[in-house]
């Protein structure tokens, strides 16, 4: 497993004010969707393109484009889909599957209640949305998930990551012979006792959406 902490200052900026309590949700949906693209710059270094041919106003030259099977975009529902719009932008013409799940925060464990994607992934790369890898349980689930459809190369995009996630990811899927990519705005200290990030920036679905009774 690979891990790409993106070094920019403006990923650093736009951070800043997404920890900040007193951000409120259009701001920091906003802010969310503009770091999201920068990441996915980086995330992208890395995908499938075949050449072709092409003649300009000037002349016939060779360029690249996406590859078939197209990449597929995996928003983790509800907070990842805070993030597709920014993902999109930069690539509009890919497809888009949903994976629902969520953590019990007694055990910390992620189940599946929800996905729309294809049954057969064979060859496809995916991008996984998911904007906090605090425990890693969550991201780990989704992975197996995929690559027992097929998925061949994953990447997955957080703002956010906590040493003992990535760890204890890199241990779930260690069995896993697939390439796997985590592309983060930044490696915070820790994780807390209830299973947060430290000093991170709260509950990414709450501050995107509300809470939600």
């Amino acid at each position: 497993m690979r891990i790409h902490v993106v070094d920019h200052p403006l990923v650093a900026h736009k951070l800043t004010t997404l920890r900040d309590e007193s951000t409120d949700s259009p701001t920091f949906r906003r802010l969310a969707d503009e770091l999201v693209t920068l990441l996915a710059y980086e995330a992208t270094r890395d995908v499938r393109v075949t050449e072709v041919e092409i003649t300009t106003p000037v002349a016939a030259t060779t360029g690249v484009k996406l590859a078939s099977p197209k990449p597929l975009v995996v928003p983790i529902l509800r907070a990842g889909l805070g993030m597709l719009d920014g993902m999109m932008r930069l690539l509009p013409t890919v497809e888009v599957g949903f994976l629902g799940m969520v953590r019990n925060e007694e055990t910390l464990l992620a189940s599946t209640y929800a996905e729309r994607l294809p049954d057969d992934l064979s060859g496809r790369q995916c991008y996984v949305l998911d904007p906090m890898l605090a425990t890693g349980g969550t991201l780990a689930a989704a992975i197996r998930f995929l690559t027992d459809r097929g998925a061949d190369d994953i990447t997955a995009i957080c703002l956010l990551a906590a040493p003992e996630g990535c760890a204890r990811l890199e241990e779930k899927i260690a069995d896993i012979d697939v390439p796997v990519t985590i592309v983060t705005g930044a490696m915070d200290e820790k994780l807390n006792d209830k299973g947060y990030i430290v000093p991170g920036l709260g509950d990414a679905g709450d501050r995107l959406y509300g809470i939600v009774d």
